[in-house]
């Protein structure tokens, strides 16, 4: 049994991404919130989210539900990183920000790129550090070059280091200190992780609703977008994530995947619904956002798979 979402909701707790995300499900939370189980923040008390990103959905729940225990990893280092530092050390990161962002605004455009270009060349020095010697330094820089690069993409190339060029945005909102410290209380107790998604094998129980947003499979052989880490998702990947989903089932948790649907270019491509077969899966459009080719944008079909 699924559930219908109010809209009744307290303004002042409503929190969201802080960073934009290539693959971000704000443009189909509307779907995904149909697939919340009944009795999410009674019977299910606990929320994981393995493969959590920009946190669209992750926003959502925390800003709707009073869930008991909530774990969220990533394999990115600096994006998880960055979830730390906004639940422990908000008002310095605040603070970071705000001084690049009153130092960055008022430049002309050649003055912003020389800017930019050397905040990134900083930035690939303190991930090439392991980040530790100033991790409120990488976080905001971090939450900086996703808000002025091209498209708000996150790309890094063999080497880990991150290659997107400067974007064109007039006045981008870099520090946006409401929201973060909004989110920092909704992270308090909250369990963050940088580790593969199979690490929640242990938070997992017949009391957790989990979401899984992977890797996309590539739909097409021209799409084979790795842009977040420099590991790969294939196939062999997606079918052990399938059998981990098949465990969590087990255990009684509630859960919804996400993916590509393969059957937009390929009417016989029945990849994920034998992977799948005996669940439950939706097909939903959506819109590619992000594509180096503009005529390549567009309405989409995904997936959203339930063992429910």
């Amino acid at each position: 049994m699924r559930i219908s979402i109010s809209s009744n909701l307290d303004t002042s707790s409503v929190i969201h991404p802080f960073v934009k995300w290539a693959g971000g499900k704000g443009q189909l939370l509307d779907e995904i919130q149909k697939l919340y189980p009944a009795g999410l923040g009674t019977t299910y008390t606990k929320y994981a989210e393995p493969f959590v990103g920009g946190g669209a959905v992750l926003c959502d729940i925390l800003s709707q539900y009073n869930i008991k225990s909530v774990y969220i990893s990533d394999i990115n280092r600096e994006l998880i990183l960055t979830y730390t530092i906004i639940r422990d050390s908000v008002n310095e990161l605040v603070d970071a920000l705000d001084a690049l962002q009153k130092t960055f605004l008022p430049l002309p455009t050649l003055e912003r790129k020389q800017y930019y270009y050397a905040k990134r060349k900083r930035f690939n020095v303190l991930k090439t550090e392991c980040n530790i010697s100033e991790p409120v330094e990488c976080a905001a820089l971090f939450i900086f070059l996703n808000r002025t690069c091209f498209n708000g993409l996150y790309r890094v190339n063999s080497k880990g280091q991150h290659n997107v060029p400067m974007g064109s945005y007039v006045k981008p909102r870099i520090c946006d200190s409401d929201n973060l410290c909004n989110l920092s209380q909704k992270l308090k107790h909250i369990e963050i992780v940088c580790d593969d998604y199979k690490k929640s094998r242990k938070f997992i129980d017949g009391k957790t609703f989990v979401y899984f947003d992977p890797p996309y499979r590539p739909i097409s052989a021209t799409s084979s977008f790795t842009s977040y880490t420099e590991n790969l998702f294939d196939d062999i990947a997606q079918k052990e994530l399938a059998d981990f989903v098949d465990e969590m089932s087990k255990k009684g948790a509630k859960v919804v995947v996400s993916n590509s649907d393969p059957k937009n270019y390929d009417s016989n491509d029945d990849f994920f619904d034998n992977l799948y077969l005996g669940h439950h899966i939706s097909r939903v459009e959506a819109t590619r956002m992000i594509n180096c080719n503009s005529d390549a944008r567009g309405k989409i079909n995904e997936l959203l798979i339930t063992n429910f």
